[in-house]
């Protein structure tokens, strides 16, 4: 076991960035104390630096942990700011971005629905504004949704649904496992491909760098899928590992999208028990809004370096006519600057909870989002909102777990409710409010999601899954334990460790 983890990616890598920052801040210390004018340089460097924090354009939380780096590390801590902090896509991947986004852009119109929506109801017709302003993506009517409240039931349809494509099959998903779950999809794609379905995969390369080795994507290559990892990991010491793919797409012939929160990895369909009871969800989405799934994986496909692009006129010119959906839909994506200038991930959930009027209810694995989203949940709360929140009672991660349950006192204090889903693991990001609104994909409440990744998730409006996921929050609820201001309430250590987390959560 000892032999396998120092033989492992993940091990090597982090090695030799280890061993480039020590080398780094050697020569810093080294010239620092060897030169006294390149000393001057240095401290007009780092005066520079904390100037050029103080002022960026971001909240005062995110700011706080190179504050405090740079006041017990003068001088160095400038140098690992500069090395470590940015929240941006490189300057080509910008680039690339830009270049299918511009060929996309022609596709992704908006139709007479955001109208309609501003006739229904100006709530909705707010936030499917915001959606299309920013995140460019227009709403859909008539596109059924289906609402999996389990990982074993949304991949029964998927192997189901994979099995009749005909023409092409996009997957783009964080994790990938070889197991009961990946196996039984890799079969299916292998076929496909066989019979000349255009068949493209694309993962993570950092969030598979423990589960599949370094060359995997040249094996589905030799099988006939077009495969690329995302965002190729380098043990070179770079912000660039800051961004990654969380997505979770799946589109089928341009009329069946599936997004959610579920990897391709066995735990999410609990055929290996991990955290205990792993609870996780996902929607399927049939009509037109399909679409918007099919341009965030051609736009992100097409920014990799190694890839044939895929050309969007293709794919997103094919109608496939309304299924007897109810309601509205707007899959979307969430990316980070300078793709995207705002924080939509961040903004469609602000935008919940401020017009939620009878309850909102939230599921989420993690909560060490920023004051602006704890405080928009105390103030629903406030104003009468039945607020209730979900988080797991067995983590995945203790110290982001210490950092999630030092929030919950200001949240019941506010009159939140918060339960931990005793069973086990909860892996869902949803929110669902009022019996009308909805959101369900793989956006966390961590400042990761909401900055740094490559996000998407689906937005409904009177949609057949909104009171499916209702009903399945509150059958969640009757599994999980309400806590007490008691057990809110932690030892001075214990608040200690969590308050010292928090200051350095962007970086987590």
């Amino acid at each position: 076991m000892f032999r396998k983890i120092l033989a492992s990616r993940f091990f090597i890598g982090a090695l030799c960035i280890v061993v480039e920052f020590s080398i780094i801040i050697s020569l810093v210390i080294w010239l620092n104390d060897m030169y006294q004018f390149l000393s001057v340089l240095m401290w007009g460097f780092y005066i520079i630096t904390l100037l050029y924090i103080l002022n960026r354009d971001e909240i005062v939380e995110n700011k706080l942990p190179w504050l405090v780096i740079m006041l017990l590390l003068p001088v160095l801590g400038a140098f690992v700011f500069f090395l470590l902090s940015s929240n941006n896509a490189s300057k080509k991947d910008y680039e690339r971005f830009s270049a299918s986004a511009h060929k996309i852009k022609p596709h992704m119109h908006q139709t007479d629905n955001l109208d309609k929506l501003k006739e229904q109801d100006t709530d909705a017709y707010a936030q499917a504004r915001y959606l299309y302003e920013c995140a460019k993506m227009p709403v859909f009517d008539k596109s059924k949704t289906t609402y999996y409240p389990i990982g074993e039931d949304f991949h029964a349809d998927l192997l189901s649904e994979l099995k009749e494509a005909e023409d092409f099959i996009f997957m783009e998903y964080f994790i990938i496992q070889q197991g009961v779950m990946w196996d039984s999809i890799h079969e299916v794609l292998v076929d496909k491909a066989k019979r000349g379905v255009k068949v493209c995969v694309m993962y993570d390369d950092l969030g598979c760098i423990a589960t599949l080795d370094s060359r995997y994507y040249e094996v589905l290559r030799k099988e006939g899928i077009e495969c690329t990892p995302c965002n190729k990991f380098k043990p070179i010491l770079s912000h660039i590992h800051n961004n990654r793919d969380h997505r979770k797409i799946t589109v089928i012939d341009g009329k069946v999208g599936f997004t959610g929160g579920i990897n391709l990895a066995d735990e999410y369909i609990n055929a290996y028990v991990k955290h205990g009871h792993w609870k996780d969800t996902a929607v399927k989405i049939e009509g037109e809004a399909v679409k918007n799934l099919t341009a965030l994986f051609i736009s992100l496909w097409n920014m990799q370096q190694e890839v044939k692009p895929i050309e969007p006129s293709k794919y997103l010119s094919v109608t496939k006519g309304g299924d007897n959906g109810k309601g509205y839909v707007i899959p979307f994506g969430d990316s980070p600057s300078p793709i995207d200038t705002v924080d939509i991930g961040k903004n469609v959930y602000m935008n919940l909870l401020n017009l939620s009027r009878d309850y909102i209810y939230i599921t989420t694995p993690y909560l060490i989002c920023d004051r602006e989203l704890l405080n928009a949940m105390c103030n629903a709360a406030l104003r009468g909102v039945d607020v209730r929140l979900i988080t797991p009672h067995i983590p995945d991660k203790k110290a982001v777990f210490a950092m999630t349950r030092s929030n919950y006192k200001k949240l019941i204090d506010s009159g939140v409710k918060v339960y931990e889903y005793t069973p086990g693991f909860i892996h869902a990001k949803s929110f669902v409010s009022d019996d009308k609104f909805a959101v369900c994909g793989t956006i966390n409440l961590d400042y990761r999601s909401l900055v740094h990744h490559f996000e998407c998730g689906a937005w409904m409006y009177n949609t057949e899954s909104i009171i499916d996921m209702k009903e399945d929050f509150l059958d969640t609820v009757s599994k999980s334990q309400l806590i007490s201001k008691r057990q809110a309430t932690f030892s001075f250590f214990d608040r200690l460790f969590a308050e010292i987390m928090k200051v350095f959560s962007p970086m987590l």
